[in-house]
């Protein structure tokens, strides 16, 4: 699960961004000035930072100079609108993205979200042990679990196991017989039937437009292959 630093010095914002982001399922660490959120990243695991601009002891654009010198992690700005100029400082000195107040939790969320799975896909995030990772899509197979973006997505063994399979080569075709003689070491008859099943059953999953799948691809009278984005 992702690990996530929100900073500002006010409190009712930083309760309020707790409350969404504990909701979706991330951990939070909390801090309200620059110097506790650079003391957060340096004590803990975290994986993204929402940074307030204006904040005593340490402001937002010292922090984050400060930040980028120890860590790539993605980090958000939280600014006021009268603060244009501030946000295209912190963009040139090494922040991804801002918000700006009055923010909705749906809009932070999505960044959030985009952040991180960009910041996974470009490897920010390096594969611990067995951990296989494409786009936002990542399979912890000594765990069993899989998440996206980092939320849980609850497979059954099966479908696991076939996920597992197409993410460890990815960009191989895998007809149904194949897939069938990995997952059930039997015959595969009927293969074909049953894989397309459990293939539907993980896009419902894992896909936000099933019937436009950005993870699990089918080539035509081949079988499947798992591309990432």
């Amino acid at each position: 699960m992702y690990h996530v630093l929100i900073c500002d010095d006010d409190r009712d914002i930083v309760r309020a961004l707790d409350v969404y982001l504990r909701a979706e399922g991330y951990i939070t660490h909390l801090a309200y000035n620059g110097r506790e959120a650079l003391e957060t990243v340096k004590n803990n695991t975290v994986h993204l930072a929402l940074m307030d601009i204006m904040m005593p002891a340490l402001d937002g654009i010292a922090a984050t100079i400060k930040l980028r010198e120890e860590s790539n992690i993605p980090i958000i700005l939280i600014t006021a609108k009268s603060e244009d100029g501030d946000k295209v400082l912190g963009l040139t000195i090494g922040a991804d993205d801002y918000v700006t107040k009055p923010f909705s939790p749906i809009e932070v969320l999505a960044r959030v979200k985009s952040q991180l799975r960009r910041y996974t896909a470009l490897g920010g995030m390096a594969p611990q042990g067995n951990r296989l990772v494409m786009g936002g899509l990542s399979l912890d197979d000594a765990a069993k679990a899989v998440t996206l973006d980092g939320d849980a997505v609850p497979l059954t063994p099966t479908e696991f196991s076939i996920l597992k399979l197409l993410m460890e080569k990815p960009g191989r075709v895998f007809s149904s017989q194949e897939i069938y003689a990995a997952i059930w070491k039997g015959s595969a008859v009927g293969a074909e039937n049953t894989v397309a099943v459990h293939i539907r059953h993980i896009r419902e999953k894992i896909e936000i437009v099933p019937s436009e799948p950005r993870y699990i691809k089918v080539v035509w009278g081949h079988g499947y292959k798992m591309e990432g984005k």
